[in-house]
């Protein structure tokens, strides 16, 4: 990990607002970032990316812009979920009670709740176990394969698993 911070640098997390994360987590999800952001582009061009258009855009338009049928779904429900005042006061809530009411959404599971903890919220300490890349980055640095031992390897980080995480997606994004 340290040849990683004196490669890499100080960590960055841009802190995105709540609904343009959680919209941009949704897309991402599954895709690779190049992926994401392509579609996340043609999406801004269609329409605006704040609740109340999002959940009145009709859901071919959605697919126009790359958009599968299920994440076009997703992204009304969470438009939805945000006019219902879902996203209030989520940076005081604990960790595991933002999860909780992330989750709640159809198309928002644990993966997009925990990014939006670290890119949203910018919370220090997640630890991504179901992250496609920081299991990727564990099993090249360290040889790890299971995800008991994924989970000790993060303890060694806490309280700055966010940061962990960060630097193990630098190590496959640019070695």
């Amino acid at each position: 990990m340290t040849g990683l911070v004196q490669r890499h640098g100080p960590m960055t997390f841009e802190r995105e607002l709540p609904f343009e994360a959680l919209i941009g987590a949704i897309i991402s999800q599954q895709i690779s970032g190049k992926a994401a952001a392509s579609i996340a582009a043609r999406l801004k061009q269609r329409v605006a990316l704040e609740p109340g258009a999002l959940a009145r855009t009709h859901h071919m338009t959605l697919r126009a812009a790359g958009l599968s049928r299920a994440k076009a779904i997703y992204l009304r429900e969470l438009a939805r979920f945000a006019l219902a005042g879902g996203l209030h006061d989520l940076d005081r809530l604990e960790d595991e009670v933002v999860v909780e009411r992330l989750t709640s959404v159809k198309g928002v599971g644990r993966w997009t709740a925990e990014m939006f903890l670290m890119f949203s919220l910018g919370r220090p300490d997640v630890w991504p176990l179901g992250d496609g890349g920081v299991q990727r980055a564990a099993r090249q640095l360290y040889r790890i394969r299971s995800p008991r031992r994924l989970a000790q390897l993060g303890e060694r980080f806490r309280p700055f698993r966010s940061h962990a995480a960060w630097y193990l997606w630098r190590s496959i994004d640019a070695p």
